[in-house]
């Protein structure tokens, strides 16, 4: 079955991509939860895949005594630091085909959607979220327990934000990604959603936590579980870590190796840690040690857990652009890249003739990286 409108022009082709792009823009803004929660670079600027681009992170200042003189003090310029962040995701939904009647629908009715662009549009959305969820190896902030569902009561809510503020979060902007065992136990707390607690009914009618305790809840199901290998009966084999270093010693414990992602506590410590990386008995870990460590110690690693976040926007870096076009392929095949003025993120869509058929596909650009992981706290379920 041919699926070119009957005595279709290329211009009439084209209204109707531009149609089926918008939409998709529209579907995706409500699926991509986590580029919308996260510090994102967006910009109309076209670029290629393997791309840099440079994200602003703005820098801790100090306040220091005034002391009037008749001579200036030297101006130091406060600029933002920048982390450089790559553009190593070129993702692109599955080939899809339209009949002849979907595209007169298209071309009638503003309100449809094909069924199959719909779906090509969910798997990319769900694809960005996975990606930016698997950044969070990083993260050391740690709350609730591990293989529990959260929110058997607030305090993983009000646990989270106390390791939000003792790691120097911002109180603004911050927010919380569940999956959806976590946001179903969230919903069902009197503190999360009684009108006569909350001031407002909103809760219950909408099904949406929205903002509590001073985070803007939403779920996700690309929450991501970490796999843990480790197994218990390590312990410090070291006499001299001290404040500050970021390897320690260890004795072979039970179980595997300890895994980057990987989450422990040292006897003596209420600091929670992540590895990075290890090697011959030796962590190297993050943050660095808050406290001197005694030789045999005992180390305790987490077990695999449902990784729930609570996290400032800027924990996380997002950047996206529209896909450049060479000039080959601008002459030989229809591309049409849209911008949304919402989120910011932009897609392309194209059509690709075939041999008596047509069909499209959407794709995108982007790339994401963990860059203040102390912004950050795992919410363990």
């Amino acid at each position: 079955m041919s699926n070119n409108l009957p005595n279709d022009t290329g211009t009439g082709l084209d209204n109707i991509r531009d149609k089926i792009l918008a939409k998709g823009l529209m579907t995706l803004r409500e699926l991509a939860v986590m580029p919308r929660f996260v510090n994102g670079s967006y910009s109309k600027e076209a670029a290629e895949f393997g791309d840099t681009i440079d994200v602003p992170l703005p820098q801790a200042t100090t306040v220091a005594d005034v002391t009037p003189s008749n001579v200036l003090p030297d101006a130091v310029e406060r600029a933002p630091a920048k982390v450089q962040i790559l553009l190593d995701q070129w993702r692109k939904s599955a080939p899809f085909g339209l009949t002849d009647k979907e595209l007169r629908e298209v071309d009638k009715n503003a309100h449809f959607f094909p069924m199959q662009a719909d779906e090509a549009i969910k798997a990319l959305g769900n694809d960005v979220n996975e990606k930016i969820h698997a950044t969070y190896k990083g993260i050391y902030g740690y709350v609730g327990t591990a293989g529990t569902t959260p929110f058997e009561g607030v305090t993983d809510a009000t646990n989270a934000r106390k390791v939000l503020n003792q790691q120097l979060a911002p109180r603004q902007n911050r927010r919380g990604v569940l999956d959806f065992d976590a946001e179903a136990a969230a919903l069902a707390l009197s503190p999360f959603s009684d009108a006569d607690k909350i001031g407002d009914n909103g809760v219950k009618i909408e099904g949406e936590i929205g903002r509590k305790y001073g985070i803007d809840w939403a779920a996700d199901d690309a929450v991501v579980t970490h796999t843990a290998t480790a197994g218990a009966n390590y312990l410090v084999n070291d006499a001299s870590p001290a404040i500050g270093d970021t390897t320690i010693t260890i004795d072979t414990g039970s179980g595997g190796d300890p895994l980057p992602g990987d989450i422990f506590t040292i006897d003596g410590d209420t600091q929670t840690y992540v590895v990075e990386s290890y090697a011959a008995n030796v962590i190297t870990q993050q943050p660095a040690l808050k406290v001197a460590v005694a030789d045999s110690a005992a180390i305790t690693f987490k077990a695999t857990h449902v990784v729930n976040l609570a996290f400032h926007r800027d924990a996380f870096a997002f950047a996206n652009r529209p896909l450049l076009v060479s000039s080959a392929d601008r002459g030989a095949r229809n591309f049409r890249s849209l911008t949304d003025p919402v989120t910011g993120i932009s897609l392309r869509l194209e059509i690709i003739p075939e041999y008596k058929q047509t069909v499209w596909e959407f794709d995108i650009l982007f790339g994401v990286k963990l860059v203040r992981p102390e912004l950050a706290c795992r919410i363990s379920g």
